[in-house]
């Protein structure tokens, strides 16, 4: 005959086994859920590869960019070497109702310096082949503009770009008017190239593009000027990588435009 105690013991080993079983099911279900979910992410970051080039590059203000980093709360950015503290000061978020009046000389060189928490970018504008895109730089240059925004996207997957000119941080912002594509027949976008995002033809705002790497893309985002120096920082803050490891999003670095100036000559 069992003893009460050794019924006891039986009992106990029996509970424990089947606790045992039940962690090794979960962890098995886990790992399945993890594959789908990695699988999927897979998926996605192709899928984001064809909605850019098929123009998502997503500066409409009148709808979120999916894969925006403010469309939900994110983690604070982790520090990446070569970054520091952005200057203090928030954006200005003006709005203006009409495309400023042409002022630019086109036949004149313009330089836009990008002084940014990661290191200084300074870009040749093309004002002869891109004016209106470059009048509306200088113009909102001028009224600070750009001064405190985060360069809110990085691509890292089948295009590789850095997307800034967001006062909002979220895709979706922009000056308060739009202007029409230029300089499209023949663009390409090695890297160094800057130009512009857009939710479709003739939506030109204020987001804009750095390339930092030969990017194939169709001749739909109006190249507007080159890197001259600087585009190590924006390599450094693609080795950094995007927030949670994927492909497309919110950069690790936390990149802010402390102050963007146009200059002409």
């Amino acid at each position: 005959m069992v003893s009460s105690e050794q019924r006891r013991r039986q009992l106990a080993r029996e509970k424990y086994e089947r606790q045992i079983e039940r962690r090794e099911a979960s962890r098995k279900a886990r790992k399945r859920r993890n594959a789908i979910v990695g699988a999927a992410v897979a998926v996605v970051v192709v899928a984001g590869v064809g909605l850019w080039t098929g123009g998502a590059f997503d500066s409409d203000p009148k709808k979120a960019d999916t894969a925006s980093p403010q469309a939900s709360a994110t983690p604070a950015a982790a520090p990446v070497k070569g970054c520091t503290t952005p200057a203090a000061g928030q954006p200005n978020g003006k709005q203006f109702k009409t495309e400023p009046a042409m002022s630019v000389d086109t036949k004149a060189a313009y330089t836009m310096a990008l002084d940014t928490s990661c290191g200084k970018v300074t870009i040749a504008l093309d004002a002869a082949k891109a004016p209106h895109t470059v009048n509306s730089f200088a113009f909102l240059s001028g009224e600070k503009y750009f001064d405190h925004t985060k360069c809110h996207r990085l691509t890292t997957e089948g295009i590789f770009v850095l997307q800034c000119g967001d006062p909002t941080g979220s895709g979706s912002g922009g000056p308060g008017y739009q202007f029409a594509d230029e300089n499209l027949t023949g663009a390409t976008y090695p890297a160094g190239t800057v130009a512009m995002a857009n939710a479709g033809a003739g939506t030109n705002g204020s987001q804009f593009f750095l390339v930092y790497k030969d990017t194939q893309l169709p001749p739909n985002y109006t190249p507007f000027g080159k890197v001259t120096a600087g585009l190590d920082v924006v390599q450094n803050i693609a080795a950094g990588g995007v927030q949670g490891g994927g492909g497309d999003g919110a950069p690790v670095a936390d990149i802010v435009l402390n102050s963007v100036t146009t200059t002409k000559g």
